[in-house]
């Protein structure tokens, strides 16, 4: 089935739609989350914990319980250098962070907040990691980022980034999870707590510039004189996410004609517009909830906007609006490689196993190994910290590169430097990306792509999780012979808790929804939207006979 568009989507957030926020934070306070309950327990997905105050699924004990595990996971590793931690606006955020500090604070670890407690985008926390652990063996750092990403406004977020920089892996997250969990259990009993104000004058508690420090070092990954001398028109929209103040001094530092459209914060997020399901969601890959710039593209070369915590990106050109992740990911890909004459010669391309095969296609003409993962952006974090992977990114438009002179720049993915990429491609080429593209697809071929939805119970997504090739029994898809059945990503034979199918003009992949009773087929072809049709209808029947039991 495919997705049922809102009829507000893409038009102004009505009054009615905004989250009543004193109600939020009171409940994030007054909630008592019961562990019996699965909805309401620890829960690391790809990126961290997330939930909602009202359903008792993200409140301070959460909270309390997964800082706690952290701390005890740092003590059993011997992580004894600072922790980096920073906040999005939205508006659990600040509370989650007060209550983070309490704990962090009453097991004496060292903590970094921010300057002037100003937010703090994901890439500046994971920059900061990376920057502090370079060249080390001991007082290695960590760090937490307070962050639901593009997720509505009623949501709250909280993420644990390693030694690595990046994304923690499963084998951890599921520790802290299990870890968090039991403190739960027992009623936080043995979660070591200090009052907020007492916490916040502890002598480990310490102050970071982490818009400074960033915004610094950004000419050692994009080529800021480049953009500054072509004197190229930006626009960006942060959509009130953490990046909001970065942008002016990014502009003022490196002399750029760079118009911010909105400095508005506001944690009720009513001057977006809806997305596609009637939502208020901070997604800039999405037409609807990026329907004010592109009305604005006109005004600008090359505009661009990042999410709520500024891990991912959206670019707005002239020749073709919002671009879709995949056909950006390709351009940003050929032009990186093409121009990081310091990168070394086996430094690989990553991508997701439902990314577009275009990346394939320009891996394959500029002869750089291409490594296939699941999704999840964790997979590249070791690659991007050693620099044997130049390029990490995923069809949910979340990338990173490395600095220019082929060492590691952030191990999370970072929609700063992404959005100003966008820049100095326009103005290295004369052309935006949009149109490089265009001339991409004429050399490569044009694919079509879409995602759609269908219901799964729990047994039924249990069993997609778990399918094995063996399960797809018929020879053709749309027409084709099927070429390949994998349930196992070609770059690191790891399970991609589901299955792809592919034939000589395209493939689909299914996965199991982490939140939702449904399961998401994506599809893409190389012979245009009518193939793409059969491709989904085809492959939708194929998945609930191999699920149905």
């Amino acid at each position: 089935m495919a997705q049922i568009i809102s009829p507000l989507a893409g038009k102004p957030a009505p009054r009615s739609s905004l989250v009543d926020i004193p109600r939020l934070v009171s409940a994030y306070y007054t909630n008592i989350p019961d562990p019996a309950e699965a909805a309401q327990r620890v829960a690391f997905g790809t990126s961290g914990h997330r939930g909602n105050a009202f359903d008792s699924s993200f409140n301070e004990r959460h909270v309390l319980a997964i800082t706690q595990a952290i701390c005890d996971y740092r003590a059993s590793k011997g992580i004894d250098g600072p922790l980096f931690i920073g906040i999005d606006t939205h508006a659990l955020s600040e509370p989650a962070l007060r209550s983070a500090l309490e704990v962090l604070a009453a097991n004496g670890v060292d903590t970094m907040l921010a300057m002037n407690d100003e937010y703090t985008p994901t890439p500046a926390i994971s920059h900061a990691i990376i920057t502090h652990n370079r060249e080390r063996t001991s007082r290695l750092a960590d760090g937490i980022v307070v962050t639901p990403s593009h997720n509505p406004p009623d949501n709250g977020g909280f993420k644990y980034n390693p030694t690595n920089g990046g994304p923690a892996a499963e084998d951890l997250t599921k520790g802290v999870q299990d870890a968090a969990n039991a403190y739960l259990e027992k009623d936080l009993a043995g979660v070591r707590r200090m009052p907020y104000a007492k916490a916040l004058a502890a002598p480990t508690t310490h102050r970071r510039d982490y818009l400074g420090w960033y915004v610094a070092d950004l000419g050692n990954a994009i080529d800021m004189a480049a953009i500054r001398d072509s004197k190229i028109h930006l626009g960006v929209d942060p959509l009130g996410g953490a990046g909001v103040h970065y942008w002016s001094r990014i502009a003022e530092q490196y002399r750029l004609d760079l118009t911010v459209v909105s400095d508005v914060v506001d944690p009720t997020f009513g001057f977006m517009t809806m997305d596609w399901d009637g939502k208020i969601r901070m997604d800039p890959s999405s037409p609807y909830a990026m329907a004010r710039l592109v009305d604005l593209k006109n005004q600008f070369d090359v505009a661009f906007a990042c999410d709520t915590d500024h891990d991912r990106h959206g670019i707005v050109t002239k020749s073709a609006g919002l671009m879709q992740p995949n056909a950006y990911l390709a351009v940003a890909i050929d032009y990186l490689f093409r121009n990081r004459p310091d990168w070394g010669r086996n430094a690989a391309i990553g991508k997701t196993v439902v990314s577009s095969r275009m990346i394939d296609l320009v891996a394959q003409r500029l002869q750089r190994q291409m490594i296939e993962v699941p999704v999840g952006f964790k997979w590249f974090a070791a690659g991007l910290a050693d620099g044997s992977l130049g390029f990490g990114g995923e069809e949910s438009a979340g990338a990173a590169f490395l600095r220019r002179d082929g060492t590691s720049w952030t191990t999370d993915k970072d929609g700063l430097t992404l959005a100003l990429l966008a820049a100095e491609i326009t103005a290295k080429t004369g052309s935006d990306p949009g149109a490089l593209y265009e001339k991409m697809t004429q050399e490569l071929g044009k694919p079509v792509s879409d995602r759609v939805e269908a219901p799964a119970d729990a047994q039924q997504k249990k069993r997609l999780s778990a399918l094995s090739p063996e399960a797809i029994t018929t020879k053709e898809i749309a027409g084709e012979p099927i070429t390949e059945v994998t349930a196992k990503a070609p770059g690191n034979g790891a399970a991609i808790g589901g299955i792809r199918v592919s034939s000589k003009s395209g493939w689909f992949a299914a996965r199991p929804s982490g939140t939702e009773e449904i399961y998401k087929i994506y599809a893409e072809s190389f012979d245009g939207e009518a193939h793409l049709k059969r491709l989904l209808d085809e492959a939708q029947a194929l998945v609930d006979k191999a699920i149905a039991g």
